[in-house]
Formats: structure tokens, sequence, C-alpha cells
């Protein structure tokens, strides 16, 4: 059976839409938080239990009869939480439910000298893979092209959008990457340790995403570059707390060493189709 964690998030649902598209859903089991929220996933037909990272006996049921196991990967330090930790306790339950392979989103950036502190969190957890004893792939997705879009905030209504320096950045639609590790559990075996990156085929920055959305919004809109001190001031000011400012600076600071401009045609040939451009995303909302 092939359990997908994270099952009720934005990627994890995709997966398993993707998945029953190939495999019955028979051979499906997810694993979520909260499964009075996964009523779409019943309907899919999939199994779903109960199954929370934070709580590791939870998984024990979850992860029960596993052929292959998706960790879909933890953003819980940006609250104050343990990403590695709860990582570390998928792997050990996938390992314990003799679990052939485990797989886990990670992301293209992921390297020792990032200066976006979420990229330390995946190369970690892919060591921790490595030692497993089992065999293991990482996605190497590209940077979340919901994420560039929530970068905008209100430019939509304002027209203006202000931001410390960015750069280049391979922005993938969430649809794709779904789409991909779908394929990748059914072909077993495709890839054995880190993939290529999976990407968008095309990098933008800041400046190219608002051009885009000014022309579409039929309104006029500009970027205008602030410091990094100064976008530490307004995250202080909005009342939260430093460490996500820090994070958030993270991106910008990375972005701006062109650790996520890389355009890769992998996705594209898992997917069979082109990615979604950011533009058809932009579009869309």
């Amino acid at each position: 059976m092939i359990i997908v964690t994270g099952a009720t998030g934005q990627l994890g649902h995709r997966i398993v839409e993707s998945l029953v598209r190939s495999v019955p859903a028979s051979q499906v089991g997810t694993s979520v938080r909260d499964v009075g929220k996964a009523s779409a996933l019943e309907a899919l037909g999939v199994r779903v239990r109960k199954g929370d990272f934070a709580e590791p006996s939870t998984l024990v049921s979850a992860f029960e009869g596993a052929t292959q196991v998706l960790i879909v990967s933890s953003n819980a330090r940006a609250y104050g939480g343990d990403s590695l930790a709860q990582h570390r306790a998928a792997i050990n339950a996938a390992r314990a439910a003799g679990a052939r392979r485990v797989l886990y989103t990670s992301h293209m950036g992921a390297a020792a000298g990032s200066r976006f502190s979420p990229m330390l969190d995946h190369l970690a957890t892919e060591a921790m893979l490595r030692t497993s004893g089992m065999k293991w792939t990482s996605l190497r997705n590209g940077f979340y092209a919901a994420s560039g879009i929530q970068l905008l905030g209100d430019a939509w209504k304002t027209g203006l959008l202000e931001a410390p320096a960015d750069g280049k950045v391979s922005w993938t639609a969430h649809v794709d990457l779904a789409e991909a590790a779908a394929a990748v559990l059914v072909d077993e075996g495709r890839f054995e340790g880190p993939t290529p990156p999976l990407t968008g085929s095309e990098a933008l920055d800041l400046t190219d995403i608002v051009a885009i959305a000014s022309k579409l919004a039929g309104t006029p809109m500009r970027r205008e570059v602030i410091g990094d001190d100064e976008f530490m001031k307004r995250v202080c000011a909005r009342g939260l707390p430093p460490h996500v400012g820090e994070i958030a600076l993270g991106l910008y600071r990375a972005s701006r060493d062109s650790e996520f401009k890389t355009v890769d045609p992998t996705l594209e040939q898992l997917i069979g189709h082109a990615p979604t451009r950011m533009r058809d995303l932009l579009a869309a909302r």
C-alpha cells in the first residue's frame, strides 16, 4: 500500500487524486492529522487514518501495511516547532511498518550554504533518509508558485509591492508537482536519492510577476525595493515574531544569490505536458 502523509493539504490531496487515476484506490492509504477534515479523501475510496508527526504513536496505524510512504515535509519550524524531529518520527514509523521505500518532498534549493533556513532542514532530512536503511527518493521540488502569488500581498488593490531585493525563481505549480510525485510513486525506483530539480519552465522575479499581474488586472502596479532592515521593522510592527521575519527575509536573500533560478526539463518529462505557467495561475487568481 502507498501511504501519503499530509493528505488534506494542498499538495498531499492533489497527490492522492493523481494516484487514484493510476492505481486502485484500495492500494492508497492516507495519513491525516484531522480525520474529520478528510471527507473528500474518503469520497475517493482511499484508506483514511489519523497520523500526526507530532504524535508518533498515531503513525503506527496510519502506516500499517505500507510498501511506500510519501512524507510531505512539515513546516513546524515556522510556528516554533521542530520539523526535523517530526520528519525523524515519520521515517522511523515507515521503517517500523516495513516500507521498502520512503519518498520525501524536499526542495530544489536544499544545500548546506543556503540562506533560506528551510533548505537546511530539507538537506538534514535527506541525510536521515540516507542512513535509514530503506530505499529513498527525495523530490527536489521547485518553489511553490502559490508562495510567489502570496508575496504580492495587497498589491492587487494598492498597485504597489514593497519588498526586499530578490532574484529569479522557477515558480512551480502544486498540481504539477503532485502529478510528478504520483508518477514517481507508480514507477517505483525511477529515482534513487535526490531527483533533478522539478521546476516550472521559466524563472521570474517579483518585478516580472508584478508586470504580469498588472497586465492581467488592467491596472498599473509597480514594485519598489526596500532594505532588509526596513522589512524586518515592518514584520515586527505587524506583531509577528522576529524568527518569522528572518525566515521570510531568507527567501529574498537566497533568491538574490540565485538559489532557485534553475529551470530543468525533468518535471515536464514526468507529467507529460508543459508545466503550468505563472501567468496562468495569476489569471486564475
